[in-house]
């Protein structure tokens, strides 16, 4: 199968054969990530008079109760129904089938040395992926115009996968000024492997949110939001096999009535012809 994008004037081939996906496998019964002091998501086998949902106990076939917290246990992906006092569903955000995304690794920087800010101010030992960040690394690539930006942060620790962020210390997060360069940049989709964009304890701002969205700080008016069909995907796993650079997104987020829903982001690589 062929699959061509056009992006800044070049045709370029989608290297459909070589997914690259970024979802973390949730496993109900095993080892997961999780963040905010939230249960762990868990699984148990459906009971209904003599039907039981379990063929090892001798069901006709495995049917399982799924219970989980979209925000907290593993990769999501959130509309601006997150912020406002509006049920906006995120899977009604205007998705393209294909998108370029560009895929960065940045280190984050002490909060208090990077001249960049947050809401609340930091406190002393937190970090932030910075706006100057952000730009080497997407300026580095050529990326200008892609409609999406695919934050992996250093160093890549295979336990992202399993880890619970309450624990010390406290992850890194955007600075208010990351935020606003990627809406400068038309970034209309972004995924990062943090379990927030916000520091996970903020008094409850959501400040970077906000901004992506287009609203202003402490808006909980849907109406008033200025990109009202962007999202934000967190707690991704981006392997380190797939080296920074251009790839096609495909954004496939579960068709759930809230405002956060299970997703499974994928990138496939492009090539010119």
């Amino acid at each position: 199968m062929s699959v061509w994008l056009e992006h800044a004037g070049r045709r370029l081939r989608v290297a459909t054969a070589h997914p690259v996906p970024l979802a973390i496998p949730l496993d109900p019964h095993g080892a997961q990530p999780s963040h905010f002091g939230a249960p762990r998501a868990s699984a148990v086998a459906l009971s209904a008079g003599a039907f039981v949902g379990d063929t090892r106990l001798g069901g006709s076939c495995n049917c399982e109760a799924v219970t989980l917290v979209a925000h907290c246990n593993g990769t999501h992906t959130e509309g601006i129904g997150h912020v406002t006092r509006q049920r906006v569903p995120v899977h009604e955000a205007a998705l393209r089938p294909l998108v370029v995304a560009a895929l960065v690794s940045v280190t984050a920087e002490a909060a208090q040395a990077s001249g960049e800010t947050a809401d609340p101010a930091p406190q002393a030992d937190d970090r932030l992926v910075t706006a100057r960040a952000l730009a080497a690394a997407l300026d580095a690539l050529g990326a200008a115009g892609v409609a999406a930006v695919v934050v992996r942060t250093l160093p890549n620790a295979a336990d992202k996968r399993r880890r619970d962020w309450m624990q010390p210390p406290m992850p890194p997060y955007f600075s208010l000024e990351a935020g606003r360069l990627l809406v400068a940049r038309g970034i209309e989709h972004l995924l990062t492997d943090l379990p927030s964009v916000d520091r996970l304890l903020d008094a409850g701002r959501l400040g970077v949110h906000r901004v992506f969205w287009g609203l202003a700080p402490g808006s909980t008016d849907a109406d008033r939001a200025q990109r009202p069909d962007a999202t934000i995907t967190e707690m991704i796993y981006a392997p380190d096999d797939a080296p920074d650079g251009l790839y096609a997104l495909s954004l496939q987020i579960a068709a759930w009535l809230s405002d956060a829903a299970p997703s499974r982001p994928v990138l496939w690589p492009l090539a010119a012809p």
